[in-house]
């Protein structure tokens, strides 16, 4: 009853609920959207991490990712594969050699970090070889490497030319040793095409003189949400090497993703903010015009604390009749949006300096709903505290005198 009253009160003045009603709805809206379209953007900048060189956990040497020296590989590559295989949560892992060298072709030299692989089982892991923009994804020659557009620009590199790596061997000699260029690849990040090559691990047999040591295995697990609970199990069966997952590989990466959701919060609570000015500014004068009307419901027995909660349903209609609409309106917008996502192309140069991908793909998590749901809630209440204490501290037989 109390409800049903409450709703048609707040139609008693169409223009001036609809005035609140629209507000709250392209606010709303609008802040939805906006929060999905910055989650998407970070989102798709981590996955585009994870896909073009972090996977979901790594294990290395306990030294290897402050020192990066050659010396420190994994001493015991084949009890850790036996683990992983054993291991029904992953999904795929790559076992890579990593050496930290020198690029040089008749045009410039350049630092960088040179990963040899197994080209099959990195697949599996990385997206690299989806990322090519010319030539191919190794072939079954000899001494063949997968450059970045951008140090192939720096050292002046085309397909099929040569550039030589050089790099510290196992006895502490310095080694060289000729690449033929046979793919140049461009993923999001300006940085990693500056400072990455692929080279395969086979070739390097004959180079080291012995089996390439392994510093790395990457992994990927069957889910998302499997990545912690699968790192503490490898971590219980490997005690002598380092178990790390991508958040703890890239914090920057997670410590952003935090903050992220406080801030889309705080951007939502600024949104709502505003509305609640606008909502208690109703609701107080409606009251003022309906002073006479409380005055004569309270004389005829209406308790003060059914006024005071008329007030605050009056004041939740309001505002969500318009924040629901808006809300869904977010969803869908959303929806839509992630299928084909935003194209970005003409700032592409700008976003690949951070990393992140010119197709944008919004996305909003379920609890970020709960959240403006609730603040939804909490301001519409605050809105309509000062209006229902002016409406309960009334005295009848004053209101019931008064015209406005």
């Amino acid at each position: 009853m109390l409800a049903k009253l409450a709703w048609k009160n707040i139609w008693r003045n169409k223009k001036r609920s609809l005035i609140i009603i629209l507000s709250a709805l392209f606010g709303i809206w609008g802040g939805v959207l906006s929060n999905g379209i910055f989650v998407g953007m970070w989102e798709t900048t981590i996955e585009a991490a994870i896909n073009r060189e972090l996977s979901h956990i790594q294990i290395h040497h306990p030294n290897f990712r402050d020192e990066k020296l050659i010396t420190q590989f994994i001493s015991n590559p084949d009890d850790v594969e036996r683990i992983l295989k054993s291991n029904s949560l992953i999904k795929a892992y790559s076992s890579r050699t990593i050496l930290e060298g020198m690029a040089s072709s008749p045009n410039s030299v350049s630092g960088v970090k040179i990963i040899a692989i197994e080209p099959e089982e990195e697949k599996q892991i990385t997206s690299i070889y989806q990322k090519l923009i010319e030539g191919e994804y190794f072939s079954k020659n000899d001494y063949e490497i997968l450059v970045g557009q951008k140090l192939a620009e720096r050292l002046k590199l085309k397909l099929n030319s040569k550039v030589v790596l050089s790099f510290q061997g196992l006895d502490n000699n310095l080694i060289a040793s000729a690449f033929r260029v046979v793919g140049i690849f461009k993923t999001e990040s300006k940085i990693f095409d500056e400072t990455n090559v692929f080279i395969k691990r086979n070739d390097l047999l004959p180079i080291l003189g012995t089996s390439p040591p392994i510093h790395e295995f990457a992994i990927r697990v069957i889910s998302a949400e499997l990545i912690d609970s699968t790192a503490n199990l490898i971590k219980s069966r490997v005690n002598n090497l380092k178990v790390e997952t991508w958040k703890e590989l890239a914090p920057e990466l997670s410590l952003t993703s935090g903050f992220l959701y406080m801030e889309l919060n705080i951007f939502m609570g600024i949104i709502l903010f505003a509305l609640l000015f606008g909502i208690s500014n109703t609701m107080m004068m409606s009251v003022f015009e309906r002073i006479r009307e409380f005055g004569v419901l309270m004389a005829i027995g209406m308790k003060r604390l059914r006024l005071f909660l008329l007030i605050i349903l009056e004041s939740i209609f309001l505002l969500f009749s318009g924040g629901l609409i808006g809300t869904l309106l977010g969803f869908i917008s959303i929806e839509l949006l992630s299928k084909n996502g935003i194209d970005l192309s003409i700032f592409a140069e700008g976003m690949a300096a951070y990393g992140m991908s010119a197709i944008l793909y919004p996305a909003l998590p379920f609890h970020m709903y709960i959240s403006l749901f609730v603040m939804m809630m909490i301001t519409a209440v605050i809105a309509s505290i000062s209006p229902a204490l002016k409406a309960i501290r009334l005295k009848p037989a004053e209101a019931i005198r008064t015209y406005m």
